[in-house]
């Protein structure tokens, strides 16, 4: 594949990642997340969540809380480094953003989620004017 259509590949992954997660879709968030690699992920305000049972326990319980929040991918930009991807973007839930890192292994034809890491980020100004990488 090109860089290009690598680069557009993880920009794909990365937004069904956030369709899975604005659509509460606990069975896409499972098919997302590598199963042959020790995955983390970071939730804001939590302790590391380690291993892929654990991680998709902890979407499990986001997704189908009462308290899931609506959230809004804005200004993914991805960067590649051999079979690992990685996307930093910001997160828009409600008026606060936060800050996100995902980062993918090649597998097959696509990309898996192995972390995903959010916190707390400045309102990014006029960057948010024009999103790119929205999600509706």
């Amino acid at each position: 594949m090109s860089t290009e259509r690598d680069r557009a590949a993880l920009l794909f992954a990365n937004e069904t990642f956030y369709r899975a997660f604005a659509g509460r879709d606990v069975t896409l968030m499972g098919a997302l997340w590598a199963d042959a690699e020790q995955v983390t992920c970071l939730h804001p305000g939590w302790p590391p969540v380690e291993g892929r049972d654990a991680v998709l326990q902890s979407w499990h319980a986001i997704l189908t809380g009462p308290a899931s929040p609506n959230i809004e991918c804005l200004h993914a930009r991805a960067n590649l480094h051999g079979d690992t991807g990685i996307v930093i973007c910001y997160e828009r839930i409600g008026p606060d953003y936060l800050l996100a890192t995902n980062i993918f292994v090649r597998s097959g034809d696509g990309w898996l989620l192995v972390h995903h890491q959010s916190g707390a980020a400045p309102d990014p100004g006029e960057e948010t004017a024009t999103p790119r990488g929205r999600l509706n």
